[in-house]
């Protein structure tokens, strides 16, 4: 039986309130809370810009909520832990960044997701305020390219707040947000890998439950089921299988410019993960496809579920203007970026 995992908290039901608190004052002025909602904005929102709003369940940090600041998102709101936020959540945030407009939802493909935004953007339609939505499904071990419409997210929200923060910053209408916010999504892949499971904090238990010399391939990133469940393997041959699986899936091209990003689902190490993007840059060497931008870190996190994830994003030059744009939040922040 997996052992219960010991965190360090107060009281468990207070675990987001007290986690949104934190993140606030973390942020030094530059996001604030909603009254009585789990919810955060930004403090410095200019007038007349397309508003960006993010969200979802929390115990992902970073993500989505450590993801406020300029040329990220405008607002983020929170669910319980692996929960979507509610919809009075979802609206009383969007209300508090919307300029003047639109506004873009940009969030994961989850089924409670869907529903609680979906449901929100009807309210605000009501109220005369346009809402556009955007959905990440990148996970290309949860569906055949036929049903890409159905995937969940995964890391590919990263690259796609950075990208969509940006052209929300700059440009003047949400068709145009919309559109990029689009092609980044139509060109993001990611799948991920799991070695042992996270817990929920109210429960203490495990997610889910995988042998000490067992690994998941595709694993989601609240424990759902993966592609396969295979004796431990070596850092090359998993980053073989999961390249493999990403790069015919879009499929990736010769002279292509590419993000890469590797993250760390809560509990793996800068070296581990180092010793797969060396794998994977042989990969991609051998196949001709230029790394524009590697990232690697920890972006979503599954609590302290070890394993990774990988994301390939195919650039072009808009999206690489969006992606190098220098941003500003506790989860994610650059200066100007070049490769000229």
């Amino acid at each position: 039986m997996a052992k219960v995992p010991k965190k360090i908290l107060n009281d468990v039901r207070n675990v987001v309130d007290e986690m949104i608190d934190g993140l606030v004052l973390a942020n030094d002025g530059l996001v604030r809370r909603l009254p009585g909602k789990d919810a955060i904005v930004r403090t410095d929102l200019p007038n007349e810009k397309v508003a960006l709003l993010i969200g979802g369940g929390s115990g992902h940090e970073p993500i989505f909520h450590g993801f406020v600041g300029k040329n990220m998102g405008d607002g983020a709101a929170c669910g319980q832990i692996f929960a979507a936020p509610s919809p009075d959540t979802i609206y009383e945030a969007a209300k508090a960044v919307h300029r003047g407009k639109g506004i873009l939802f940009l969030y994961g493909n989850y089924a409670g997701d869907n529903m609680n935004f979906d449901f929100a953007a009807e309210l605000l339609e009501n109220d005369g305020i346009e809402v556009r939505t955007v959905r990440v499904a990148d996970d290309v071990a949860a569906f055949p390219p036929e049903r890409s419409f159905d995937r969940r997210g995964i890391t590919g929200d990263v690259l796609m707040i950075k990208i969509c923060g940006g052209a929300a910053e700059e440009l003047s209408t949400l068709a145009e947000v919309e559109r990029v916010a689009r092609k980044a999504a139509n060109n993001v892949r990611s799948m991920g890998v799991a070695v042992s499971a996270g817990s929920i904090p109210e429960t203490g238990k495990p997610t889910f439950e995988l042998a000490d010399d067992e690994i998941e391939i595709g694993m989601g990133a609240h424990g759902e089921a993966g592609i396969a469940r295979q004796k431990m393997s070596s850092a090359d041959e998993i980053a073989d299988q999961i390249m493999d699986k990403i790069l015919n899936d879009l499929p990736f091209e010769s002279k292509d410019d590419i993000a890469l990003l590797i993250n760390n689902l809560g509990a793996t190490t800068m070296m581990e993960m180092l010793i797969v993007n060396r794998r994977i840059r042989q990969i991609l060497k051998k196949k001709n496809i230029n790394v524009y931008r590697t990232y690697v870190g920890t972006w979503l996190t599954v609590q302290e579920m070890a394993g990774f994830s990988v994301t390939l994003m195919k650039l072009d030059d808009e999206l690489k203007h969006y992606l190098d744009l220098p941003a500003q939040s506790i989860g994610l922040s650059n200066m100007n970026l070049s490769n000229d």
